[in-house]
């Protein structure tokens, strides 16, 4: 069983919460917290004993925590996911391939692209492709079709695995915080297009990866997973591209894996990751 928790923070909450727990004979497995002491917040994830009913427990718990408190007892536990992409199959690969060994902690349900070029790995994969151009369409009609295709399969979340269209505020809005984004580039650093030409044209000693929910604001959502690595002089656009692939992967494996464990609370702008 796990328990999340997101509320104003006071003295006491970690015992109130263990001592519910406790009266129900339920063995805490383990136990993560934080408090923003800036915002005055309190974060919780808490693994223990299944219990049969979840509702009463919630009662206590609620009892004992501030009135605002957020409490979430057994979210979802297999997320679904669709996944958006464009021609770059390297994240998009190793989605499918985890998917394949159930190991990704979420069942894709459907990959769309804005080009054909990844419909033969998904065939592959035996995993539906749908084929949703941009060209000669407003981004009203583009995504009225997106929105078509995923709301049958009602989601959890929606990941943009290399998927180069920028997403429009009322696309967002039907999603929030539930669009994961791989941008290739350590934000807030080359935002935006072309970010390796950019890091290359500026000189720059490292690069990077950036994984974030999706806002209104291009590349700015709420960051979730980074990652760098060293480059120097010698290497071309090209060399950095390539190098750029393999982290943005492993971001972006690493995000998905902590996202459908609920290790992530948002707020302000910003998470708390319980790695």
């Amino acid at each position: 069983m796990i328990i999340v928790i997101q509320c104003p923070d006071r003295v006491g909450l970690v015992g109130a919460i263990a001592s519910v727990l406790a009266k129900q004979q339920l063995n805490i497995i383990s136990m993560r917290e934080h408090v923003d002491k800036t915002e005055n917040l309190f974060f919780m994830r808490l693994e223990a004993e299944e219990t049969g009913d979840t509702a009463m427990l919630e009662k206590m718990i609620q009892e004992v925590l501030p009135p605002e408190a957020t409490i979430i007892i057994n979210p979802t536990p297999q997320k679904k996911i669709a996944v958006m992409v464009t021609k770059e199959y390297h994240c998009l690969a190793d989605i499918l391939t985890r998917n394949f060994f159930n190991t990704l902690g979420a069942t894709v349900q459907c990959v769309i692209g804005n080009h054909p070029d990844l419909e033969d790995i998904c065939r592959r994969f035996g995993m539906p492709f749908s084929l949703v151009s941009h060209q000669q369409k407003t981004k009203a009609e583009f995504e009225q079709q997106l929105t078509e295709i995923i709301k049958p399969y009602q989601p959890d979340y929606i990941v943009l695995a290399k998927f180069m269209q920028i997403l429009s505020p009322q696309f967002v809005a039907n999603y929030p915080m539930r669009i994961i984004n791989i941008h290739h580039s350590f934000l807030p650093a080359f935002v935006g297009a072309n970010p390796y030409r950019k890091a290359f044209e500026r000189g720059v000693k490292l690069i990077g990866a950036t994984a974030h929910f999706v806002s209104n604001e291009l590349d700015e959502g709420p960051i979730i997973a980074q990652q760098i690595i060293p480059v120097n002089h010698s290497l071309t656009v090209t060399d950095m591209v390539n190098a750029g692939k393999e982290i943005e992967t492993a971001v972006l494996a690493k995000t998905l894996k902590m996202v459908f464990e609920d290790r992530v609370f948002v707020y302000n702008n910003k998470t708390v990751v319980f790695e």
